[in-house]
């Protein structure tokens, strides 16, 4: 088992930033790839991004990759979320995910792809 909890959520302006920050415990990570995926009020929960833990590789969606960059520090087993630039557009919650990088990965970005999840962590963006 892998807990994941997340941290850093909050109300900032348009054009701000946040870093949200997700602790995982319970397994050694060396073979997981993380991902953070949020979910606005009515819709369902999409990507943001992947990150494999031990080799650092990372990927965005297009409409994001620029203004959020996700990195890892193995030392803390914590995967982080820079978001820069926001928009109200980017308001939601946010949610960590793991998953055992061996085995079917071709669903990457997508909630079934993961089998670890954090609570979540809100994020307002006013204009």
């Amino acid at each position: 088992q892998v807990q994941l909890v997340e941290s850093g959520g909050g109300s900032v302006q348009a054009g701000g930033s946040l870093s949200l920050s997700c602790a995982a415990s319970g397994r050694t990570l060396t073979n997981y790839i993380m991902a953070w995926f949020r979910q606005a009020p009515g819709k369902e929960r999409e990507f943001v991004s992947w990150i494999t833990w031990n080799t650092g590789r990372t990927y965005y969606i297009d409409s994001m990759r620029g203004r959020f960059t996700i990195t890892r520090d193995n030392a803390k087993n914590t995967v982080y979320l820079q978001m820069n630039g926001l928009k109200s557009e980017d308001t939601a919650v946010y949610y960590c995910a793991a998953r055992n990088s061996f085995g079917d990965n071709n669903y990457l970005m997508e909630v079934r792809g993961y089998d670890y999840w954090g609570q979540g962590t809100q994020v307002t963006v006013s204009s």
